[in-house]
C-alpha cells in the first residue's frame, strides 16, 4: 500500500501546498511518527496528479521562480476518506537499534553498558524537552480542544510522542538502577 500517497493527500486536503510545504510538514509535524524524503515526495506528487487525485497550478514567485501549488480533487477527497475509514492490522514493532544492543547486555562490560544507558537517557530527555516545547507552541497557535480542528490531530500525535518518551525514559532509568545494583 502506498501510505505516502495518503499522507500527502491529507496534507493537501488541509490546505493547498507546494512540494516544499509538504516536505516541511513531514519534517516538522509528522516526523515523530512518519518520515518521507524529499526524493520520495515529488515522484508521489506526480503519481497523484496522473491518477487525478490532485491538481496543480503553476505560480510565479519573485521574477522567475515557478512553483506548483497542489490542491486535492473530489476524487482525491473520496480516496482519502476511504483510506481514513479503513481498519488496519497492528503494525510490526519498529526497529530500535539501542534495544537490540541492550538485548546483548551480557556481552558488554558493566561500565560501557552503564555509559550506553546514560547516553540514551540524556538523548531521550532532550527529545522529551523538545516535544514539550513543541506542545507549548502548538497550544499557543492552534485550537486543539475540538476534534474537528486540524490542531486536534497534531495534539493527539504529539501527546502520544511525549507519552512514548516518558515511558522510554522510565524504562532507561529502571535499567540503569538494575545495572548499578
Amino acid at each position: 500500500m502506498r501510505n505516502l500517497k495518503y499522507a500527502i493527500l491529507g496534507i493537501i486536503n488541509r490546505k493547498p501546498s507546494t512540494g516544499y510545504d509538504i516536505t516541511k510538514e513531514f519534517n516538522d509535524s509528522l516526523v515523530e511518527f512518519w518520515y518521507a524524503k524529499h526524493s520520495q515526495i515529488y515522484p508521489e506528487l506526480k503519481k497523484l496528479t496522473d491518477e487525478g487525485l490532485i491538481l496543480f497550478e503553476t505560480i510565479i514567485q519573485g521574477e522567475k521562480l515557478e512553483k506548483k501549488l497542489y490542491t486535492i480533487t473530489e476524487k482525491g477527497k473520496k480516496s482519502l476518506q476511504k483510506w481514513l475509514e479503513k481498519d488496519e492490522p497492528l503494525e510490526p514493532t519498529p526497529k530500535d537499534i539501542f534495544k537490540l544492543r541492550a538485548y546483548f547486555a551480557d556481552e558488554m562490560d558493566k561500565d560501557i553498558l552503564l555509559k550506553q544507558f546514560k547516553s540514551q537517557l540524556n538523548k531521550h530527555m532532550e527529545r522529551l524537552s523538545y516535544l514539550k516545547d513543541g506542545m507549548d507552541e502548538l497550544s499557543k497557535k492552534k485550537e486543539i480542544a475540538k476534534v474537528s480542528s486540524p490542531g486536534f490531530g497534531d495534539y493527539i500525535v504529539l501527546n502520544g510522542a511525549i507519552m512514548r518518551e516518558k515511558n522510554y525514559i522510565e524504562w532507561l532509568e529502571d535499567c540503569i538502577e538494575k545495572i548499578i545494583d
